[in-house]
């Protein structure tokens, strides 16, 4: 498979980890959009979240979340987790990811 995220998780292709369990993998964006701006990926191939039926997975992605947050001091200040999905959610690597953004005052980037 020619996904970048498979081959973080495969050790093939280097990153700057941040945690890491059986099932997810975390890691620094390469590309930040905030000072703390860590990918949370599941380490099994999903295409987005709609593939997921893990609940286990999901799971620890939210638990890594809290990690990353506690590990990068934004547990405190707040945070923000995002999943983009398909398309039109702007989901640019289609393997599943959760972003963990923080480290400053965020925009609502809602509406």
């Amino acid at each position: 498979m020619g996904c970048i995220f498979c081959k973080i998780a495969g050790n093939e292709v280097p990153s700057n980890k941040v945690y890491e369990d059986d099932l997810v993998l975390a890691f620094d964006d390469i590309q930040p959009m905030a000072p703390v701006h860590t990918i949370i990926i599941p380490k099994k191939h999903y295409l987005g979240i709609n593939d997921l039926d893990d609940k286990e997975i999901w799971f620890a992605m939210l638990k890594a979340a809290q990690e990353v947050a506690k590990r990068k001091g934004a547990d405190k200040s707040g945070y923000r987790l995002v999943i983009n999905s398909g398309e039109h959610g702007t989901q640019v690597v289609k393997h599943l990811h959760l972003h963990v953004l923080g480290g400053r005052q965020l925009e609502s980037g809602l509406g």
